[in-house]
């Protein structure tokens, strides 16, 4: 099929684990930019939840030099930004730490590291500071005591099967965060950024606080758009991921979200794991799968087959997260390939980690190159590992 290049502005991701400091096993700024870069982004927002935890001043300008030392190494200048963790002990630091972060994440519900604010008094101290900051307050909308109320209730046999996982992780827990969030984004004005919604009960909670004046940006991911409960057969643990997948309707209603505007941005929550980790017995095996490399064939291929506008494709996965973050704007752009079907093959991949949850999906859009700063970097996926062997349509 003959080739047919297509320009677009490059690719924001506002949802990013490069697992610097702690965990450079997983992934680096080296081997993060060189992804970021092959998947046509050029801007990423790094997430706090490292170890040790980025939650004070002293922390986070310690990352930054981490970071610019490992992008000036491999030579690629990729803009970025950073989120300060919000501990029950830190609150402080969000006026302490002003200036040097995008936005404040809060986890209401345990996921990877150790950052966790099951405290609703400091939720909402958190709430109010940002406010009188003019700062953002990113939410990972689970409740904590909901889901160990769950996991409570079910019988020790059941919690070594991953589909347990959904149910662990259910919706009630997500819908009860999601409206604590949204009520004192109401009290306060808050400025919320509500991560990964993966249920149709968060899109219409989301499009209701939209039409009540609430100043709130909604957000979901590539893989609970792609994928649902029935990826736990071929993938097991590869499918394990914080919040869970959900059913068929819930992916709908996502679609549907993603179209009429009740979404504003896809991250792609970028959470790699080694093969031998998430290979370990659900229990032990790591939540998060990698995503950077794929989020723009995915799409431009929803694009193709008509579920997904341009127009739409480029609000989310650019112009929405500008807005809503205050981001300079820049002339980046990607080239990619609409007419060239190829699969995904994540032993070619430039993170770390080599694995992907859609290994052999056959996908359009794939970038030949990037124009980062004003200088192309070519994004084809070079081999680091040899060939890939098998995968499946």
């Amino acid at each position: 099929m003959s080739s047919a290049l297509l320009t677009l502005p490059a690719l924001i991701d506002p949802h990013v684990h490069f697992r610097v400091p702690g965990g450079e096993h997983k992934e680096d700024w080296r081997t993060g930019a060189a992804a970021a870069i092959a998947g046509g982004v050029t801007t990423v927002l790094d997430m706090p939840n490292n170890n040790p935890a980025c939650t004070t001043k002293e922390r986070l300008e310690e990352k930054k030099r981490l970071i610019d030392a490992q992008l000036a190494e491999v030579g690629i200048p990729l803009r970025y930004g950073l989120y300060l963790g919000a501990s029950e002990k830190t609150v402080s630091e969000i006026e302490n730490a002003r200036g040097g972060y995008i936005g404040i994440k809060v986890f209401l519900g345990q996921s990877t590291g150790d950052l966790l604010m099951d405290n609703d008094t400091a939720f909402e101290e958190v709430c109010h500071t940002a406010a009188r900051l003019g700062t953002i307050v990113a939410v990972h909308a689970e409740d904590e005591k909901i889901m160990q109320n769950l996991k409570a209730s079910l019988s020790p046999e059941s919690l070594t099967n991953v589909r347990v996982h959904s149910r662990i992780r259910g919706r009630e827990a997500a819908i009860t965060a999601m409206k604590k969030a949204i009520a004192l984004g109401k009290k306060y004005g808050t400025k919320l950024y509500i991560l990964h919604a993966s249920t149709k009960e968060e899109v219409a909670l989301i499009r209701q606080a939209k039409h009540d004046g609430v100043t709130i940006a909604l957000e979901t991911t590539p893989h609970h758009l792609f994928l649902n409960e029935s990826a736990y057969e071929t993938l097991g643990t590869k499918a394990q991921m914080n919040p869970p997948l959900r059913t068929p309707e819930d992916q709908a209603a996502l679609w549907e979200g993603l179209m009429d505007g009740t979404i504003d941005t896809i991250g792609t929550d970028h959470a790699p794991h080694t093969l031998e980790e998430k290979g370990q017995p659900y229990g032990k095996a790591p939540s998060g799968v990698p995503g950077i490399e794929t989020l723009l064939p995915l799409l431009l291929t929803a694009v193709r087959d008509g579920k997904l506008t341009l127009d739409r494709f480029m609000a989310v996965t650019r112009t929405n997260a500008e807005k809503f973050f205050d981001l300079p704007s820049n002339d980046d752009t990607v080239v990619v390939d609409m007419n060239t079907v190829r699969p995904v093959r994540g032993s070619t991949f430039k993170t770390k980690c080599g694995w992907s949850p859609f290994e052999g999906w056959e996908l359009v859009g794939w970038p030949a190159y990037t124009v980062l700063r004003g200088k192309k970097v070519e994004s084809t996926t070079a081999s680091r590992r040899g060939p890939a062997k098998g995968g499946r349509k």
